[in-house]
């Protein structure tokens, strides 16, 4: 917001070349507001405003601008300039930039860093794509259990500006095994000639480098913590993961469920940015599935074409009753799939879930039902458009709703445990799915019915 309210006199002071000033007015910004104003200039003058930036300070903005803007700052800086951002860069965002870029790019930028950056990227690359061990960065203070708060005091004196955080300190062994956390409240009002083994509880919490991102979000949500350490295999601590990464893989599986609930292929890059033919490659796959499965509703429509012809007032209710169906599985399959998300539910809880959807079902299904009885006895009360045997119409159709909506509920409530249990991602139970699956068999449930209660009048 603050970058967009002094855009005006920014853009003065760089038609006017007035550098200088604008030099210092931007020494007085926060890394983030210098970001968004680079985000709203035009491209030419993205490059003039990075430029005059301390090479500190222009590292912490370059973490805040998006991809694209960083590949396109990147290519416009000299070689030595992209060395000095890319090895003050933290090691964490510095990781998430190199595993975006082509092979050939992230190997190039590499060979920028310096021997000792260069060995951490490496490293951190080196872990699976999706685990914690790319989240993490090695910048953290870690203490050794016999020093004494003076001691310590000190030690994060002559270090703590390098670490990622201070909140959190960590205490190791002599080995580099974790042993322990803590805050750094707790070292602050100790008193000096205290130890770290006498504020010591042995109560924490840690990451494995191998662990899932996702995994890492459910961890920093259940601890409530802004920091989490990571060990290997042989408990040493090798890094920490902080909120803020946490933050940007939250966000990230939270889009890519959104966009597989409304049958969209996740979009590695923004939709903006999004290339038009790989939007329509992204979308085109389920839209094709989807109608091959609409497909089948034409055909349970084609098999009781005899029905229908006997009886076109049934026709009428068709859009009603499968929409109502699909509408109550989407309804139930978001729920579902959103808390499984959140962890609130497993795949033992499938019983609990299905008991409570039927009956949610048989509920809501007799609320619509009744509410269609309730319509139709009113036309039919005044007016000729339903015939003489309206009400068997009305119950055709009050009782269709009730067995629609319960199979729409109960199939969008199992079909995401299904899923997980088959080990896919219980988002691909889109809604549209749902409501396909739904309209085919909810044709099946309405004529049924409509054999029953119209067979020797209407049919």
């Amino acid at each position: 917001m603050l970058s967009r309210l002094l855009q005006p006199e920014i853009k003065s002071l760089i038609d006017t070349r007035d550098l200088s000033t604008l030099k210092e007015v931007l020494s007085d910004w926060t890394p983030a507001d210098i970001a968004e104003l680079i985000s709203d200039l035009p491209e030419y003058e993205q490059a003039v405003i990075f430029r005059l930036l301390p090479r500190d300070l222009a590292a912490d903005v370059f973490e805040y601008i998006d991809f694209d803007m960083q590949i396109s700052l990147l290519k416009g800086l000299g070689k030595e300039e992209a060395a000095s951002i890319l090895n003050e860069m933290s090691p964490d965002d510095r990781t998430a930039l190199l595993e975006d870029l082509p092979g050939s790019a992230a190997r190039q930028m590499i060979t920028l860093l310096s021997p000792e950056e260069r060995k951490i990227a490496v490293t951190l690359l080196g872990y699976p794509e999706d685990s914690v061990g790319r989240l993490m960065t090695p910048d953290y203070i870690a203490l050794k259990p016999e020093w004494t708060m003076s001691e310590v005091l000190n030690h994060i004196r002559q270090y703590g500006k390098d670490s990622e955080t201070l909140n959190i300190i960590y205490v190791v062994d002599d080995k580099g095994k974790l042993i322990d956390d803590l805050k750094i409240r707790d070292i602050i009002l100790a008193s000096p000639d205290k130890k770290v083994i006498d504020i010591m509880d042995e109560n924490f919490v840690a990451l494995h480098v191998t662990d899932d991102q996702e995994s890492a979000v459910q961890t920093f949500k259940k601890y409530d913590r802004v920091a989490l350490p990571v060990i290997d295999a042989r408990d040493l601590l090798i890094g920490i993961v902080t909120v803020d990464d946490v933050f940007d893989v939250a966000e990230e599986e939270a889009t890519e469920d959104i966009h597989k609930l409304a049958a969209v292929e996740a979009l590695e890059e923004p939709y903006s940015t999004m290339p038009f033919f790989s939007m329509i490659k992204k979308r085109v796959v389920w839209l094709t599935v989807l109608f091959v499965g609409e497909m089948l509703t034409a055909s349970a429509m084609g098999f009781f074409e005899d029905e229908i012809a006997k009886a076109v007032v049934l026709a009428l209710f068709v859009p009603l009753i499968i929409s109502s169906g699909g509408n109550s599985g989407s309804q139930a399959a978001t729920l579902v799939i959103r808390a499984i998300a959140l962890g609130e539910i497993t795949l033992k809880d499938w019983w609990h879930i299905m008991r409570r959807e039927i009956l949610s079902g048989l509920m809501l299904g007799l609320i619509l039902g009744t509410i269609g009885f309730l319509r139709i006895s009113l036309w039919g009360s005044f007016s000729n458009i339903y015939g003489e045997h309206w009400v068997l119409i009305g119950l055709t159709v009050g009782f269709s709703l009730i067995g629609v909506v319960l199979w729409g509920t109960l199939s969008g409530s199992m079909l995401p445990f299904i899923l997980k249990k088959l080990g896919l991602d219980p988002a691909t139970s889109s809604a549209p799915f749902v409501a396909t699956l739904v309209d085919v068999t909810g044709l099946v449930i309405y004529f049924t019915f409509a054999i029953l209660f119209l067979s020797g009048t209407l049919l």
